[in-house]
């Protein structure tokens, strides 16, 4: 497979894997899935099937809308792109030096030269928000209060499945810390 040459390694391009899946696996599939999307960011699965519909590679890829040049405009369709040429690289093509495909190379290099937004938060985990949250909520703030502030300062989060996800866990947290009540018949 033709390669291209960065920083001294060789990488083949998605294209070029693909290309070359398509010639030699014509009864597999290679399936899309978007796993989340917010008004920022996107994460795609790409899953190889074989013949039975049975997976047998994938690949993942999260992509931030305006992190580069490309994802100004591309970031779902550069997101996708990055997901094919991880799960073909695991199926073990195109997997001479790295599993990495040339675009992911090339937006790490790009990225090394932008300098971080120290405005911009980093969203904590799951765990660290669902803390947060109890915090606030037992000093008496309500809790469509607390999310909108989370929402304020993690914009990324608005209308994501994380939050849903999140909002779900701590509504099972203290309904399940209710104590039951018996009734006397």
């Amino acid at each position: 497979m033709k390669t291209i040459n960065i920083k001294g390694k060789e990488y083949v391009e998605v294209n070029e894997r693909l290309k070359y899946f398509r010639e030699n696996y014509p009864k597999h599939s290679l399936v899309s899935e978007v796993v989340e999307k917010t008004e920022s960011t996107i994460l795609i699965l790409a899953t190889i099937k074989d013949d039975n519909d049975r997976p047998i590679a994938t690949g993942i890829a999260e992509e931030v809308k305006g992190s580069t040049f490309i994802n100004k405009t591309s970031y779902v369709e550069n997101c996708e792109t990055s997901a094919w040429g991880r799960a073909l690289a695991n199926f073990g093509i195109g997997l001479d030096t790295s599993v990495a495909s040339a675009n992911e190379v090339e937006n790490a290099i790009a990225n090394q030269n932008t300098k971080p937004n120290p405005a911009k938060k980093e969203t904590p985990s799951d765990a660290d928000l669902l803390m947060r949250i109890a915090g606030h909520h037992q000093k008496g703030k309500s809790l469509e209060e607390i999310y909108n502030n989370m929402i304020n300062t993690y914009p990324e989060l608005k209308g994501s499945m994380r939050l849903t996800k999140i909002k779900k866990d701590y509504d099972e947290k203290i309904n399940s810390n209710k104590p039951s009540r018996k009734t006397k018949k």
